[in-house]
Parts: structure tokens; sequence; C-alpha cells
């Protein structure tokens, strides 16, 4: 998922993500002690154009996001199990309703200049950034984020949300209090900016920060405007770690010696929006035919070239709640061809199934489900759209679509946004009232086992009868040096957490 995805997805929805706190990801083939010093010399891709130094501003550059990360803390990062870890916040709990949230910042937390990090400064950056981006980036009201004490941040919303903390991971950095130019970018994070120029920057690490210290001296940051330019930087040795370089660069540098293939395993879904409420597919038996006809090993070994796993159905595979215990959907053409009788489809005509080259491989997904699905009698022609072409007359309203979404966000969050009635990003027009029940019992759960209980519900409902042929996830590809050491391997944004990363000498 790229960060403007989550933001459209968030865009004037409400809440919905994940509780408590945990550790980061580490690589598992580092071998030996860690060691101090050395420069990581860090490609990213990203345009001189879109370059953005405001931390509340689009950071649409996947270089500027690295940057801003590094420099500046947000609240809470992506974890592992659960998917929410502390940063500037280092613990947090909500009243019995889940409407109240109170974070506590880190203790001696500091910004670059020595001064010490207060909840004043931490409320006037989380107000600017719901004025400079709205619900998109901060999704609670500017007059419901208030200060109670020195270092604690309290965080209101209208309904009760079991995950607000996920929602505040990675885009709520701290600045100091009315700050407004951010060309010397005093942040608190693990490094400090030293120099920047066109997008490309030097990073230098933070003896003082509140967390442990980095081991880097420093990280370059280099910004490349081509898949094939970074990837082809990080073959010829120019820089150590390319960061998101995508499965054809991961088959070339597979076998090397002087370079390792980081796998971060569950990083992004592919998938079709089948309209739940009219038209051709508005029978679920329609629908789980579809889902029946297409394989998907075959589709994550030529859309994915091997790099990723097939999925069942669900979004948010890389949530600890995501129910494994659903018996996995497999290609059953005959039980598909049977459904389609049963519902009367008619298999005489063809219908458009609408995609865009947004997600890598998601142009070619769409084409082999095609080829696939003509096996149990329903033709499809693919039709290939530019992306604002595409939000401005496909997305949320045609009958078939691709679609491609992160994984490391809850099911529930997707649940929320994407399939409950109420939503005004529900991409199927999935209306159901079990569905809806179960999902306002989860984000209103006041006990572990009330909450894995209503996620369960939420999850067997969209595997039966949701919208989504949800057909497998991609890995993200990371190629670096087989000097640099305990990379993040978590999907998604959490990429950019660098700060535990070490070379050898």
């Amino acid at each position: 998922m790229t960060l403007n995805r989550r933001q459209l997805l968030q865009s004037g929805l409400g809440i919905g993500a994940v509780i408590f706190v945990a550790a980061c990801s580490k690589d598992t083939e580092s071998t030996g002690p860690a060691q101090r010093g050395g420069t990581l010399r860090v490609g990213a891709l990203g345009t001189a154009a879109r370059a953005e130094r405001d931390p509340h501003a689009n950071l649409s550059n996947d270089s500027d996001f690295l940057i801003t990360s590094l420099v500046y803390d947000a609240l809470t990062t992506p974890g592992g199990d659960p998917n929410v870890a502390p940063r500037l916040a280092t613990r947090w709990e909500s009243d019995a309703e889940r409407k109240r949230w109170t974070f506590t910042l880190a203790d001696g937390a500091t910004f670059h200049d020595g001064s010490p990090v207060s909840s004043d400064d931490v409320v006037w950056s989380l107000r600017r950034l719901r004025t400079v981006g709205g619900a998109s980036k901060m999704p609670v009201a500017v007059d419901d984020i208030t200060a109670d004490g020195p270092n604690r941040v309290v965080l209101t919303v209208p309904e009760p949300n079991t995950q607000l903390p996920l929602l505040v991971r990675l885009m709520t950095f701290t600045v100091k209090k009315d700050t407004t130019d951010f060309t010397k970018a005093i942040g608190t994070g693990p490094f400090r900016l030293e120099s920047y120029q066109g997008g490309n920057a030097r990073l230098v690490r933070n003896e003082h920060w509140h967390a442990t210290a980095p081991l880097l001296d420093a990280i370059e940051v280099t910004m490349f405007e081509s898949v094939t330019a970074l990837g082809n930087a990080v073959l010829g040795g120019q820089i150590d770690l390319a960061s998101n370089v995508g499965a054809i660069a991961g088959r070339t540098a597979e076998g090397r010696g002087d370079l390792r293939v980081v796998r971060r395993a569950d990083d992004t879904m592919l998938g079709v929006a089948m309209r739940a409420s009219d038209g051709p597919f508005a029978d679920a038996r329609v629908r789980t035919a579809l889902r029946l006809g297409v394989d998907r090993n075959a589709l994550v070994n030529q859309v994915h070239s091997g790099y990723g796993k097939i999925a069942n159905d669900i979004l948010g595979t890389a949530d600890p709640m995501y129910d494994k215990t659903i018996a996995q959907r497999t290609r059953d053409i005959d039980r598909a061809k049977a459904l389609l009788r049963e519902a009367n489809f008619d298999t005489g005509r063809t219908y458009p199934l609408v995609t865009k080259a947004e997600a890598p491989g998601e142009v070619e997904s769409a084409k082999v489900i095609a080829t696939q699905l003509a096996d149990i009698g329903v033709r499809l022609d693919v039709v290939t759209q530019e992306s604002n072409a595409f939000y401005d007359q496909t997305w949320l309203k045609a009958p078939l679509y691709t679609v491609s979404w992160g994984t490391n966000d809850s099911a529930l969050f997707y649940a929320k946004n994407l399939m409950s009635s109420g939503s005004n990003r529900n991409e199927t027009d999935f209306k159901d009232a079990a569905f809806d029940a179960a999902t306002t019992k989860a984000l209103a759960a006041q006990s572990d086992s009330d909450y894995a209980q209503a996620c369960r519900e939420v999850q067997q409902i969209e595997h039966d009868r949701g919208g989504y042929l949800v057909w497998g996830m991609a890995d993200g590809i990371d190629i670096a040096s087989a000097r640099v050491h305990d990379l993040p391997t978590l999907g998604g944004f959490a990429r950019v957490q660098l700060e535990r990363a070490w070379l050898a000498g």
C-alpha cells in the first residue's frame, strides 16, 4: 500500500485499527555481534518535482518519507504481533467506552537542539497535522486533541474505537510548537539532518534519542526516479540498500554473494472488487464462483514471480487477529460452474474488468484472472485506465475492478472503512446487517475475548459472502549489500524503520 492509498481510505471515514505494543522485527540473517559505526547508503524512489520537507504535508516520495521517519518521531509505529509498537508514545490506554485515549510520552525525550519534548509540542503538531492534512492524516478533530499534564496527550473520538493507536502510526510526526519552517528539520528521531539537497539527504546519529541510540554513524539517502535506476545502483554497488525495489531486481540479485534479497512478507494485497449491491455480481453465488474460478498459486507465481503467497478473500492478512482457521479456498471449476447455473448468470455476455498500473503486477493480474475465469464460462475484457480516470470513473462505481491495499492494517480497519454499510469508501457496496453488527461490536469491545470473537465473525462473513476476491499477497523486496544487517522485515512502510540496522566490517 502506498501512503496515499491509506490516506485516501481514512479520509472522511472516522476510525479503525489495533491495540497495545510490540517489538520491532529484525533481520534473522544477522550473524555475530552488532557493530557500531559506518554510513549506510540507501536508495529510495521519488521525483524532485514532488520533494517535500514539511512532515505534515503529503509525503508522496518514498525518499521523503524515509528521511522524515528517521528525523521525526510519530506517536506509534508498525509492529508485528500486535501490529502497533511504541515510538514517542511509550504506552497508551483508553477509558471503558474506548472513546478517550491517553498517550504517555517517552521519558527524557528531547528535540535535536536539546530542548525537552512536552505534551504542548505534541498537541500543536497533531492539531497542525489535522489542519494541513485533514482527517486523512489525523482522524481526531482539532478540539479533541488535548494535553493532560506535561507528558500525556489525550485523543477523544465520538464513537467507540478499539483501534485508534494504529491510526496514529507513522504520520503523527512531532515538531517544536509553532514551527513552520522545516529546513532545519529539528525533530526528536534517531537521526539528525546534517544536509539536504534536491531530495537527497545525509542524516547522522542522534546520541540522545530517547530509545536505544542507533549503531550507524550516518544514513545517506539518495532519491531515484525509477525502479530500474534504483535496482541498477544497488547491483552496481553505488548504494548499500535499495528500498522497495521489486521482484525483477530481486530475481537478478538472487544468488549473488555480495548481495542479499530481503523479503518483507505480506507487504501488498492485489485483488478484485465485485459490486455486491446490484449488477451482474450482486448474487453471492456468482461472487463465490469467481473466487473458486481463479488459480491462486498460478497467480502468485506469474504476477509476483513467486515472491508472495496465496490469500483467502479476507483483507488485513498481516493482522495478528487474521483468522487462519477459515478453510483456504482453492480452485474448483465444477463447483464454480454449478453456482453460476444456480444463479442464472449470463455467460453469453462479456464483462469489463477495469484495472490501472498502480501496484506492481496489477494490470498483469487482471489479464491472468481473465484467462483463468474463461475456464468457468465468465468472459472478461480487461480495460486499463490511467489512475486519475480510474478514481473518477470506476472506483466505488463499476461492477468489477482491481484493487491493491497494504496488509499491516487490521482486518477490522478494512472492515470498518471498506465494507461497512455506513462507509463512504465501500469499494464493493457491500451491505450486510450481521457484518455491520460484528464490526460495531469489535470497535467497542471491552475485553480481548470479545474483540477476538467479533473479529472472527467479521472475517467469516467477508470470506463467505463479501465482495472481494483476494487471491494473494506480494512480498516487499529490498536488496542490500551482504554487509547490512538487522533491516526491517515487516511489510508496508515499516521498511523505513532503519534505526536498528548496522554494517559489518
